[in-house]
């Protein structure tokens, strides 16, 4: 297979990782979950006690920290962190980090570096847009944010069953809100991404719907 970077974009709660984490593995690829990187900063900030008002400070982390890929995975200074990132707390606290120009300019270049040395595919808020604006093929996953809440409660109603599917999708449309008014890299799909809304869409129609658009524009055989 030739070089090839392929994108998938959308907002919060639309299984861009997990779609991307599948048809990486369907193309024999590297994921780069982009989302760890700038959680993996967050989680250094509450580590070492960084208020998420110090920019200067939050680019320190940021820039101390090893992206590298193993066997296809991302680690993070030497480690895969699974689920370790994927607190409530980390989410949000990553999403401010994300809102700052210096920090994004920091992990952009660790992506295109990372790009730079394999083929990958790549997910975020901005990899067709911004980082990747070459990418051979650009994806943008949307979903209604009712649907977007209803899942996201389903993954966390028996961990945690206070929280109310209401609160879910006020923190989901206030996401949305700072991911599309951001002034780095707001939120919005290439002009030349495929918009795939998977309100009523498996996993598996998505990942297929990826593989044979990639197929078809790469001229790889079925």
């Amino acid at each position: 297979m030739e070089r090839l970077i392929i994108t998938i974009d959308g907002p919060a709660g639309t299984g861009k990782s997990t779609a991307a984490r599948e048809l990486a593995s369907r193309l024999g690829l590297p994921f780069l979950d982009t989302g760890a990187m700038y959680r993996a900063v967050a989680w250094r900030c509450l580590k070492n006690g960084i208020s998420f008002d110090d920019e200067s400070q939050i680019v320190k982390q940021a820039r101390q920290i090893r992206f590298e890929f193993s066997k296809n995975r991302l680690l993070i200074d030497g480690n895969d962190p699974g689920d370790e990132l994927r607190s409530d707390e980390i989410s949000r606290a990553a999403s401010v980090v994300a809102t700052f120009p210096a920090v994004r300019e920091v992990l952009v270049e660790q992506q295109r570096k990372l790009a730079g040395e394999y083929s990958l595919v790549s997910e975020g808020r901005d990899q067709g847009t911004v980082v990747f604006p070459q990418a051979n093929c650009k994806f943008f996953l949307t979903a209604s944010p009712d649907v977007r809440a209803e899942r996201r409660w389903n993954d966390l109603r028996a961990g945690n069953p206070a929280i109310s599917k209401e609160m879910i999708l006020r923190e989901i449309e206030q996401r949305d809100e700072r991911d599309r008014n951001r002034k780095a890299a707001p939120l919005k799909p290439a002009e030349d991404a495929i918009i795939i809304d998977n309100s009523n869409k498996t996993r598996e129609e998505v990942v297929s719907l990826m593989v044979e658009n990639v197929r078809k524009t790469m001229q790889l055989p079925g």
